[in-house]
Formats: C-alpha cells, sequence, structure tokens
C-alpha cells in the first residue's frame, strides 16, 4: 500500500513525501499586485510540504479576480516573488506558481476596466470581491476569436515570469469557474466559433493555454487544476465524462507534470478519469470549502484509488507541520475562517507548530 510518506519523483524533482499544499486564496499581497517577506515566511514555514502550489497569481491585468492578490506579469512582481521561493528553497521546500486567469469572475472596481469571459454572460447570484465590498457580478465583455489565443498565451508568459522568479513549476487554474472553466463550461460559453459549442470546441482554450505553457516552460514543470461537474461562480457543464475524458485525452500527449482533480463530482466518475489519465495525479479528496476537511481516512483511500499524491487546503492554513502532525496522528488544529482573507499577519504567520509536551 502506498503512503503518503513515501517519496515520489516528479519531473525533475524528488518529493520527500505525497503531501500537497493546494492552493488557497489569502488575499495579503501589497499593492501592485507584489509578493511579500510575510508571504515568503508564510509559505516557508509549510516547506515540510511535498509540494507547495501557491495561492492564484493572475497573469495579466484583466485576469486579476479579487483584489490583494498577486501577479506574474510585471518585472517588479517577479523580484517581489525570489525572496517567497528563495526562503521555501532554503526550508527544503519545492513550490509551483498556480496561474489563475478570474474571467468574468472579476469587477471593473478591481482591475480598471471590463472584465472579459467566453460570452456576455454573468454570474448571476453571485457577488465578487471588490476594493469597496462585495458587489453583484458584472456582465463580461465576450472575447473576440482573435482574442482568445491572446488569454490562452497569457498563461505561458506568467509562467516564464514564474521560472524567472524561481518557482519550481506552474499550475494553470482550470477549475472553480474561472476563466479556462468559463470555456469548458455549457452555460458561461454560448460561443459558435471554434472555442464554444462542441466538446472538441470547449476544451480547446484549455488545451492551448497548456500547450503554450507547456512550450514555454517544458511539460514536466507544467500542471493544471480541474474540477468536473462544478458549479462554483454559477458555471454548469453538460457532458461531463465526455468533457473531460477529451480534455485528458488531449493532454496525454504532452508529458505533463500532473493533473489535479478536484471532489467536484462522484467519486466514480473520478475514478474514471483517474484511468483515463495515465501521468500523476494530484487529488484534492473533499469539496473545496465544504464542510469536510480531508484527512488521513479520505487521503488513503485516494491513494489506494491510484492517485500519487493528495492536496490538502484549509488544514494546512491552521497547521504548518501538517505533515508531521498526519504522520504521528496528532490533533489538527482548528482554523479561524473569519482571518481567511482579512489581511495582514493574524491568521497567517500566529499558527504554531505543534507543541509536545512530557
Amino acid at each position: 500500500m502506498t503512503s503518503l510518506f513515501t517519496t515520489y519523483r516528479l519531473g525533475d524533482l524528488s518529493l520527500p513525501n505525497r503531501v500537497v499544499m493546494a492552493p488557497m486564496t489569502r488575499v495579503r499581497a501589497a499593492a501592485g499586485g507584489l509578493a511579500t517577506p510575510s508571504m515568503a515566511t508564510y509559505y516557508a514555514q509549510r516547506a515540510t510540504a511535498g509540494l507547495i502550489v501557491s495561492e492564484g497569481v493572475q497573469p495579466n491585468v484583466v485576469g486579476q479576480s479579487n483584489p490583494g492578490t498577486p501577479g506574474l506579469h510585471t518585472d517588479e512582481q517577479v523580484s517581489s516573488w525570489r525572496p517567497v521561493t528563495d526562503a521555501v528553497h532554503a526550508n527544503g521546500g519545492r513550490i509551483f506558481a498556480q496561474i489563475m486567469h478570474g474571467g468574468r469572475v472579476s469587477h471593473p472596481d478591481t482591475i480598471g476596466m471590463q472584465p472579459v469571459g467566453p460570452s456576455a454572460v454573468a454570474a448571476e447570484g453571485w457577488k465578487v470581491f471588490t476594493p469597496t465590498g462585495l458587489q453583484p457580478a458584472p456582465t463580461p465583455r465576450a472575447l473576440e476569436t482573435a482574442e482568445v489565443p491572446e488569454q490562452a498565451e497569457s498563461y505561458a508568459q506568467a509562467a516564464r515570469r514564474a521560472i524567472d522568479a524561481g518557482f519550481d513549476g506552474v499550475e494553470l487554474h482550470g477549475a472553480n469557474g474561472y476563466l479556462i472553466s468559463q470555456f469548458l463550461s455549457s452555460n458561461a460559453n454560448l460561443r459558435t466559433d471554434r472555442y464554444g459549442g462542441s466538446v472538441s470546441n470547449r476544451i480547446r482554450f484549455a488545451v492551448e493555454a497548456v500547450s503554450a505553457t507547456a512550450e514555454a516552460v517544458g511539460a514536466a514543470r507544467t500542471g493544471i487544476r480541474l474540477s468536473p461537474g462544478v458549479t462554483f461562480w454559477g458555471v454548469e457543464e453538460t457532458d461531463i465524462p465526455e468533457l473531460y475524458t477529451a480534455l485528458l485525452t488531449e493532454l496525454s500527449g504532452l508529458g505533463l507534470a500532473y493533473i489535479h482533480l478536484e471532489a467536484t463530482a462522484e467519486e466514480e466518475l473520478l475514478a474514471g478519469l483517474r484511468r483515463a489519465w495515465q501521468g500523476t495525479l494530484i487529488m484534492n479528496p473533499v469539496l473545496p470549502m465544504g464542510p469536510k476537511h480531508t484527512g488521513r481516512d479520505e487521503a488513503d483511500h485516494w491513494l489506494d484509488l491510484g492517485a500519487e499524491l493528495i492536496s490538502f487546503g484549509r488544514a494546512f492554513i491552521s497547521n504548518p507541520d501538517l505533515v508531521e502532525r498526519l504522520r504521528t496522528g496528532v490533533p489538527l488544529a482548528p482554523v479561524d475562517e473569519a482571518t481567511y482573507y482579512q489581511g495582514g499577519d493574524a491568521g497567517y504567520l500566529t499558527y504554531p507548530a505543534y507543541q509536545y509536551t512530557a
């Protein structure tokens, strides 16, 4: 039986264990989308993870979703990330940057322009974060056919900057209702050109973005996160098994580092996708932001089902020493949800490692 605590070879990286820190938005970046010294400390504290995947990083101005998130589209942003990656590496860790284009999940008050999406369809009933608080999700501007490749290429450009900043690789955020997920969707994507309609057309943007990124920085440094059947930010998907089997088939020939799946569909469907994908699978075993947190039981279950690596999200917020806690079975510290997005170091750098007592 595979253990969470056995080593694993991921591309050129030797991982000391199979615990992955999942990407989590923490909105602690400085003005201009710059990484901060506190962010360096935060990630370095968690460097015992086999792999860290950073919070979502916008690849361009129009791709920013929330205020207070970092970017990788200026030289200043690249420079600001180097102390972060240096700190992780100094503590023996490995870190990928998650490249996240928000698409329609944004607001003019945040980015200074109208958000873009596959179609001019708002995330009805959802509110987005803005500098002045939550506001109704706006209607995006539908990208012209000639503009779509530019947005796909933005992931590759950010990936180049990520490698310059010292990251070991990148993960494209293809999940949870953001831009790639919007193109996969059957209600956010109403296009009638080569990027919409049929399954083969709806997966085209994802394939182009991943292919461009793999060409830019190497396939062994490129992964993608996916959420089959997701309904976050108002997206819906039809033909889910066909859609994701087709996508994984297209991606299979690229030699990617991994696919990172979220538990947003029934286990039977996800297990079928595991069989369809012959490369490395990172599995996030519980619904993101759902009532349950990933623990040893869920991790071991998916290792038995064939996943090579298991990602943990919220447990890493309040347990910087999560790997050791999982190894020894000591209790996990609870997380203060009120500090997820409030900014500052409270609830960010203030969770200690477990204190053993005689």
